[in-house]
């Protein structure tokens, strides 16, 4: 079942009905759902470098018409570094390590004691946006969620080719 660009903009500014959401997302996608999504989150941004892959909400790795680079970039339009980097390692980081600060998100005796775990929040440098929240224990590195294999992905998946890069 193919969707419209409005249907499918109403998914991703959530304003779509429970039953619609569930067969969207519970049955096989139509082959043109991704490039309208790409279209879509497109038309929200100011910065006209092209998205070639979300990788959350108000992040997406991007070609940078002036070099060509894949870049992983905020909403904001603030580049991190290099798709295949961590670019939590040049957000802006808070961490919650004490009592007072995991109760400003938790009822008291229900936080997480500070000494086995620690949230890690990251910021756009630009805009403040939340972008991700870890939950590690404290001595633990800066979480690397995963690093897409985008050539399979336009390829095999999609069947498109694969976005031109430095």
């Amino acid at each position: 079942m193919a969707y419209t660009k409005a249907k499918i903009k109403d998914l991703v500014e959530g304003k779509i009905d429970r039953d619609t959401l569930h067969t969207m997302l519970s049955t096989p996608k139509d082959k043109e759902r991704f490039q309208i999504y790409i279209e879509i989150l497109q038309e929200q941004v100011e910065w006209k470098d092209p998205i070639i892959l979300p990788l959350g909400p108000k992040l997406y790795i991007v070609q940078r018409q002036s070099d060509k680079k894949w870049m992983i970039r905020s909403h904001a339009g603030y580049d991190f570094c290099e798709w295949d980097q961590n670019w939590k390692l040049h957000a802006r980081i808070r961490v919650r390590n004490t009592a007072p600060q995991m109760e400003e998100l938790y009822p008291r005796l229900m936080a997480p004691s500070p000494e086995w775990q620690v949230i890690r929040e990251y910021f756009c440098p630009v805009s403040g946006d939340l972008l991700d929240v870890e939950a590690p224990t404290p001595w633990y590195p800066v979480i690397h969620d995963f690093e897409p294999d985008i050539d399979t992905f336009y390829k095999d998946w999609l069947g498109l080719p694969v976005p031109e890069r430095a």
